[in-house]
């Protein structure tokens, strides 16, 4: 796998993973037992954390990219051969 694909591969799993990972612990300002201020929805999320979630991601990421650069590699999944068949 080149350095470019490598890129490519990570951003769009990155994203992929992230909105996956959003909803992982969230709680309402209602389930939380916080006060809602006029004009706020009860429902919005109370406090997320959001940087947790990105290191998440992150290392979620990193693994699947670790992986697919191995399949690709080693020609795990005999994708070439396949290719190449008239």
């Amino acid at each position: 796998m080149t350095v470019i694909g490598g890129i490519v591969f990570f951003s769009i799993t990155w994203w992929l993973v992230f909105f996956a990972v959003l909803p992982w612990g969230v709680r309402s300002n209602e389930e939380a037992g916080a006060a809602s201020e006029s004009g706020i929805p009860s429902g919005i999320p109370h406090r997320p954390p959001m940087l947790k979630k990105a290191l998440i991601t992150t290392g979620i990421t990193l693994v699947l990219l670790a992986a697919f650069s191995v399949v690709v590699e080693y020609d795990l999944l005999g994708y070439r051969a396949f290719m190449e068949a008239p």
